[in-house]
């Protein structure tokens, strides 16, 4: 009697790779798991915490958390007046919220072309929106990938023009742009813009479920951003209008008393968003050095294979944060469609993602602003794919996905 074969172990599948993720860990799980403990869910002092961190993490006077990206968007656009009867110019690769935001204070968006090869705006393009639109008010500039663009010569022009300046930083917490003379300033230090925007959804460079913040160095426009969070009411005495309610007769306030300025939603961030939030910031650096190890282990294992298959362009003005990490593929001369590609990559436990399907394209804005002609957003949309990228993967992790990719596409 023969012996019995050997039963070969199981093999173990390989985790799936998501195109971005959060990374969480036991701090972080602490610092929460302390505000539950505490007295402040809301309204507490974990909210004023993180925003003198965050202020002095991106170099600002002040910090505003709030809800989300798209409510940081709002409330800048809401702080510069620009609602009915302006108008903002808004690059098309972008998440829907740059345009929205504006959009639903009011304002008329006119889209601007991008760069084909990077995704970001360039002065050309802001010029070509602003002859266009025959007049504009403001710009609000998108730091695509993490990476900023001509911020410099685009906040000359924009100046030039009267345009007002928000930087839509959601991707790009701890880069820096390199001036003309040399020196770096950080986004969010608002050097060449009144207003930068910052986002804290899982997929960014720090978690906190969802959140934003708006950065900015003028204490009466932070005040007004506190206010638009927070239904457009305030309880500071200073600022309060009808004296006869709001004070009592020996002059004091009234202990209870609230002002409304303006209607306005709900978009505060509460103590257990901030308690995370400012766990995940104090990781950063590392968060950030990790990011542009993965970035510069993906160039090297793609480098062989441009131009049909190449990383985004790199902008020589800028330090790059990288948040995703996009690469362009000529699909049609590989002879497989984008889609095809992306279910195979999936096959191969690896996720993708296209970031952004052009904004003027998408039907809303086409109905109401007619369809705009952007060859740049249109050639670096036909092309770009985000590959997995976040902060706890690792060398081999790049390599892997580097692997399938020159599977899948015959390299």
């Amino acid at each position: 009697m023969s012996a019995p074969a050997l039963k070969q172990p199981p093999q173990t599948a390989k985790p799936f790779l998501p195109y971005g993720r959060q990374v969480i860990e036991e701090d972080d799980i602490q610092a929460v798991g302390e505000v539950l403990r505490g007295d402040y869910l809301t309204t507490g002092p974990a909210v004023g915490r993180f925003e003198a961190a965050f202020a002095k993490t991106v170099n600002a006077k002040h910090a505003v958390v709030c809800a989300n990206g798209t409510a940081a968007l709002y409330m800048a656009a809401r702080a510069l007046g620009l609602g009915p009867g302006t108008k903002v110019i808004v690059p098309s690769v972008t998440f829907l919220a740059t345009a929205s935001a504006p959009y639903l204070n009011g304002a008329d968006i006119v889209f601007a072309d991008v760069d084909p090869d990077s995704g970001l705006m360039r002065p050309q393009h802001l010029a070509d929106a602003i002859a266009r639109a025959g007049r504009a008010d403001a710009v609000f500039n998108v730091h695509l990938n993490g990476q900023c663009g001509a911020v410099e010569e685009i906040a000359q022009l924009a100046r030039r023009n009267g345009l007002k300046i928000v930087d839509d930083a959601c991707h790009a917490l701890g880069a820096a742009t390199v001036a003309k003379d040399g020196s770096h300033s950080l986004i969010g230090e608002n050097v060449f813009c009144d207003l930068s925007v910052f986002s804290f959804h899982p997929v960014k460079a720090i978690a906190m479920g969802e959140g934003g913040a708006v950065t900015t160095n003028d204490p009466q426009t932070a005040a007004q951003l506190m206010r638009t969070r927070n239904h457009g009411m305030t309880r500071d005495a200073a600022e309060f209008a009808n004296r006869q309610d709001a004070f009592e007769s020996e002059g004091h306030p009234n202990p209870w008393y609230y002002e409304l300025a303006e209607p306005g939603f709900n978009w505060r961030a509460n103590d257990i968003q901030c308690a995370l939030g400012q766990s995940q910031l104090a990781k950063l650096d590392r968060f950030l050095t990790r990011r542009r190890a993965l970035a510069a282990a993906y160039d090297a294992h793609l480098a062989p294979y441009a131009p049909r298959l190449r990383p985004i362009a790199r902008h020589r003005t800028c330090l790059p944060a990288w948040h995703l990490y996009a690469v362009l593929i000529d699909f049609a001369s590989f002879g497989i469609t984008r889609a095809a590609f992306m279910r195979r990559l999936a096959e191969e436990g690896i996720g993708s993602q296209v970031h952004y399907f052009p904004v003027h394209r998408q039907r809303f804005y086409a109905e109401r602003y007619g369809a705009a002609k952007l060859p740049g957003a249109d050639a670096y949309y036909a092309r770009v794919l985000s590959l997995p990228f976040f902060a706890s993967m690792t060398q081999d992790d790049v390599a892997r996905v580097a692997h399938a990719v020159r599977k899948i596409l015959a390299l």
